[in-house]
């Protein structure tokens, strides 16, 4: 711990002169001088202003459950830790590679109901959408917070409950992309893996510490992790006693614990945040493996190593845990919000 805090203290004039750059390029957008573009599509921002997993790719998914019935919705990312390059859009050939991980995953699970698009230049994307499918009149921007040269109707604003953007610092010292200052942007903010069964009183004193640095009517819900019973990567039910851990997501330690807390885990491996894994991952993964005995993966994981794993004829040793994002007793008024909110 000592070791730590000396650690961060070297750092943080670092983080100083990184969180006085990110507010000056914030102030030349709010000024204009550097121009931001409409898009022409209805947009929605899913972003934070802290490194790693907040719970973009559940809201994401959750956002187009509710909307998808009254919009025509295209998703747009970047497609982080893709091998590509440009824009592309998700087909049936579409692997990790080409458009990343959670990209691919939107498209395997809604399939041709939505249009999924990766691009590094936002703007670029967001016409290119228009000019092939100028139905689409609503667009869904994953982890775009920071990426001002496209306006957004909706900016929405995820604070983990773990790691909460207000007690933190920015990159090094902390894991903060901007100063917290950035959350003034928010037109609504969501506490992502929060527990389930949070006491009002516990809400009160998060809301009071987002509203020192958000704007005072912004609202504020609460949102939990929900994860549904485990799939065979064949997409069929099956039951778990022992099982191997594997992951490469931002925060693992929400999905590790509820394992553990459900099952005999064997062996945890954990690789990097959008790990592209390789045959050679496969095998270690299988070499001990026993009969009784599951690798046990996040969706965004099973996408990438499924064709790794049927193309061995190893399927029906993988599974994987379907999450999704559950608002609890906030689902009514968030969703009436967002409603409300768009078009």
């Amino acid at each position: 711990m000592a070791e730590h805090n000396w650690i961060k203290i070297i750092l943080t004039p670092f983080s100083r002169v990184y969180g006085w750059i990110t507010l000056l390029r914030n102030f030349l957008y709010n000024v204009n001088i550097f121009s931001s573009q409409k898009a022409p599509q209805y947009t929605i921002s899913i972003g934070n202003i802290t490194v790693g997993g907040t719970g973009k790719t559940p809201m994401v998914e959750y956002l187009t459950k509710i909307l998808a019935a009254k919009y025509q919705i295209a998703v747009l990312s970047r497609g982080y830790g893709r091998k590509t390059k440009g824009l592309l859009f998700a087909d049936d050939n579409s692997t990790a590679s080409d458009i990343g991980d959670e990209p691919l995953q939107y498209f395997s699970k809604f399939g041709k109901n939505i249009i999924v698009s990766v691009c590094e230049n936002r703007v670029k994307g967001a016409f290119a959408i228009h000019e092939k499918f100028p139905e689409r009149n609503l667009l869904l921007l994953d982890d775009a917070y920071q990426h001002r040269a496209i306006q957004r109707d909706i900016n929405i604003l995820l604070s983990d409950f773990t790691r909460p953007f207000y007690q933190d610092f920015p990159f090094p010292a902390g894991r903060l992309r901007e100063t917290r200052s950035g959350a003034k942007r928010a037109d609504v903010i969501v506490v992502t893996k929060s527990p389930a069964e949070l006491p009002d009183t516990e809400k009160e004193k998060i809301k009071l510490s987002i509203q020192k640095y958000s704007r005072p009517e912004v609202s504020i819900f609460f949102a939990s992790i929900r994860y549904s019973e485990p799939l065979s990567y064949t997409l069929t039910p099956v039951l778990l006693k022992n099982v191997i851990i594997a992951a490469g997501i931002a925060n693992p330690q929400p999905f590790t614990i509820y394992l553990r807390s459900k099952y005999n885990v064997v062996e945890e491996i954990i690789f990097p945040d959008h790990h592209n894994y390789t045959p050679t991952d496969l095998e270690h993964l299988i070499k001990y493996i026993k009969n009784d005995t599951f690798v046990v993966t996040t969706e965004k994981d099973m996408v990438k190593l499924k064709p790794l794993a049927a193309q061995s004829g190893v399927l029906d040793r993988f599974a994987y845990l379907p999450m999704e994002i559950n608002f609890g007793a906030d689902t009514d008024p968030f969703d009436h919000w967002i409603t409300n909110h768009t078009l």
